[in-house]
C-alpha cells in the first residue's frame, strides 16, 4: 500500500510542472491596465440676454399720414431708425418695422380748430418674432387762432400731417430675451 500511495503522489509531483505548463500556455496571466476615463462633454448652458421692458426704440413712418384720409382703427408701418444696442450687441436692428395703430382722429374743423390723430405702437418685428411695444404718439395740425379770434366760420385749422423722416418714440412693453 506504501508502493501504490508513494507511485499515486510521484505521479501527480511528476504531472504537476506539465500541466502548470499546460495551463500557463492556455491562460495567460492578465494584467489590470488602467483606461483613461474622459470627462464627459460638458456644454456650458446657454446665455440668456434680455432687452429690458421700457427700452426706447425711435420710429419714423414709411408713409405720409394725414388726418384727412385716416381712419381709427388702421394700422401703418413705421421703421427702426437707429439701432438699439443692449451691452454692445445690436438687439432691435435700424430698418426692422413696426406696427402702429391708429387710435383717435378728429378732422380740422370751422373756427381754427386743427385736426388730430393719436398712434399707438403695438409691435416691432425682429428675427421672425414680435417684440411688443407701447406708447402714444399725437400728431396735430396747425390751428389758426387768427381766424378764430375774429370770429370767422370760414377759415378752418390743417390736417394734421405725419411725415417720412418724422422721429417719434416707442418703449418696449415687456423684457425680450434674445
Amino acid at each position: 500500500m506504501k508502493v501504490a500511495f508513494a507511485f499515486g503522489v510521484a505521479a501527480v509531483l511528476a504531472s504537476a510542472p506539465a500541466f502548470a505548463q499546460s495551463s500557463s500556455q492556455e491562460m495567460p496571466a492578465t494584467v489590470a491596465v488602467p483606461m483613461p476615463v474622459e470627462a464627459p462633454a460638458v456644454t456650458p448652458p446657454p446665455v440668456v440676454r434680455t432687452l429690458p421692458a421700457g427700452t426706447v426704440v425711435n420710429l419714423t413712418p414709411l408713409q405720409e399720414i394725414t388726418s384727412k384720409k385716416i381712419e381709427e382703427g388702421e394700422k401703418y408701418r413705421f421703421q427702426v431708425v437707429n439701432d438699439v444696442v443692449e451691452r454692445g450687441e445690436v438687439v432691435i436692428p435700424r430698418g426692422s418695422t413696426a406696427i402702429g395703430l391708429i387710435t383717435w382722429k378728429t378732422g380740422r374743423a370751422i373756427g381754427g380748430k386743427s385736426g388730430k390723430f393719436d398712434v399707438e405702437f403695438q409691435s416691432v418685428a425682429v428675427n421672425g418674432r414680435d417684440v411688443p411695444l407701447m406708447g402714444t404718439h399725437r400728431q396735430e395740425g396747425r390751428g389758426n387762432t387768427v381766424g378764430a379770434l375774429l370770429g370767422s366760420i370760414i377759415i378752418s385749422g390743417r390736417s394734421a400731417v405725419m411725415l417720412p423722416g418724422q422721429l417719434v418714440n416707442a418703449v418696449t412693453r415687456e423684457p425680450f430675451t434674445y
